[in-house]
């Protein structure tokens, strides 16, 4: 079954979030996706607040750059999130804007090697384990979760291009492909996920989120799109709204009404 969400865009000020969040926990939308997007708002503080709010709806955030935080620190907010709200959080990791990373002394020569070290070491600490490295960006001395999950999280992953999309299958628990990937790329990148998963010899599943772009469509058009998404691969298909979206309540309505008509087919 294809899994239908909204994003709340960053580009709205903090205080607006709780009546979009509200708005969509009495639609009964499935997920709604955060951002944090530099410099505007945290993924970890907003999710926090989103999901004290509500009781039922999941909340992901897609995704946290990982040029601009510590490893540790991530682990450690991400098992606090899951140790309050157990079942109810995504979080996803990713590159990050590279100009903004640069911006903010955070730029690496090889995003690749940074993106699999992080990768590696989350998971690691969210299973409970505890880690020593010493990688080319990621450092860690007998580091250990004082509070881990009850139960491992996914940790998925955001990307684009074919050796991300391959380290993202080999390394992480979910790809989030960005609202520009067109039907035919969509394909591609499960078939690179796959290849990666394969020589990693994971059989996990693996499931590919999908952002679409879906303006101010009717429900009917933006479920035919979110279908065509799901065919292509997509298990979970999260609407974008425009940068100048009036009536974000509404958007996350209407997202909701989407996801009631994908799951009647």
């Amino acid at each position: 079954m294809t899994v239908i969400g909204a994003i709340f865009r960053p580009q709205l000020p903090p205080e607006r979030l709780r009546s979009v969040v509200t708005a969509a926990e009495e639609a009964g939308l499935a997920e709604l996706w955060l951002w944090e997007d530099c410099f505007l708002e945290s993924g970890i503080a907003t999710a926090a607040a989103a999901l004290a709010w509500t009781e039922r709806l999941r909340i992901a955030i897609g995704v946290l750059p990982v040029p601009l935080r510590n490893v540790a620190l991530t682990a450690m907010e991400v098992a606090t999130l899951h140790r309050l709200f157990p079942g109810r959080v995504t979080v996803g990791v990713g590159h990050g804007v590279q100009q903004w990373m640069a911006q903010v002394g955070a730029g690496a020569e090889s995003p690749l090697t940074l993106l699999r070290e992080h990768l590696d070491a989350l998971r690691a600490l969210l299973r409970g384990q505890e880690v020593t490295t010493e990688g080319r960006y990621v450092r860690l001395d007998a580091v250990a979760l004082g509070w881990p999950p009850h139960t491992p999280p996914a940790v998925v992953c955001a990307a684009t291009g074919p050796r991300t999309l391959r380290l993202s299958g080999a390394a992480a628990d979910g790809t989030v492909l960005h609202a520009g990937t067109p039907l035919d790329q969509v394909r591609q990148a499960r078939r690179l996920i796959d290849e990666g998963r394969a020589e990693a010899g994971r059989t996990d599943r693996h499931p590919l989120i999908a952002y679409v772009q879906s303006g101010n469509g009717d429900p009917e058009t933006v479920a035919g799109i979110a279908r065509d998404r799901a065919r292509a691969g997509a298990d979970h298909v999260v609407l974008e709204p425009a940068g100048d979206e009036p009536d974000p309540e509404g958007f996350v309505r209407m997202a909701a009404e989407v996801g009631t008509l994908v799951g009647k087919d």
